[in-house]
């Protein structure tokens, strides 16, 4: 089900300028953060409990030592299996986080999977995983912002009109991935 996305006006003058900032209107490749500060996450995992906190690129370059450390954190919690993680993911965390102005750590409740564990997934909650899941693809991330309500979260990835975005009031997530743009 694809909802309409109409910001409040609150909403949007709260937060045009820092996605201005953000580079909303910017090509998504790497390319669009040339000559800007480095850029950089912070991520506390819920199932394993480890925390990350790096710099992974800088103006037109990754860091393949910071991708590895990401795909390592954001593996298959179930199995351990490590994905590769699409480095433009962590571009529009790094956005979000521009356009609401927050510091703050990213609760990660699921990265990559596996197909065994997509499947099991599948199976036992009832259709809520699609059969060919981007988490499979590493191109899908679950999380919340603690501080920042699920919806302004929610607000601010479909603002950046990057990929797609599922909000989960009720398990307490928004889903971002970078497929094509739609919502649910």
């Amino acid at each position: 089900m694809s909802h309409s996305f109409t910001p409040s006006r609150r909403l949007f003058l709260r937060h045009s300028a820092n996605i201005a900032v953000a580079g909303a209107s910017l090509p998504f490749a790497s390319r669009a953060f040339a000559g800007l500060e480095p850029r950089s996450l912070t991520l506390d995992h819920t199932h394993t409990h480890e925390k990350v906190s790096l710099v992974y690129a800088s103006g037109n370059n990754y860091v393949p030592q910071a991708l590895g450390r990401l795909n390592r954190f954001l593996r298959d919690h179930y199995t351990g299996d490590v994905g590769r993680i699409d480095p433009h993911l962590f571009d529009i965390l790094h956005r979000i986080t521009l356009a609401l102005s927050t510091q703050g750590a990213y609760q990660v409740i699921s990265g990559y999977r596996c197909p065994t564990t997509n499947n099991r997934l599948r199976a036992t909650r009832g259709g809520g995983v699609a059969k060919h899941s981007l988490h499979m693809d590493g191109k899908a991330i679950d999380v919340r912002l603690p501080g920042v309500p699920l919806a302004e979260l929610r607000d601010a990835a479909l603002s950046l009109q990057a990929g797609g975005v599922g909000f989960y009031p009720h398990d307490q997530f928004v889903h971002i991935d970078t497929g094509r743009v739609r919502s649910w």
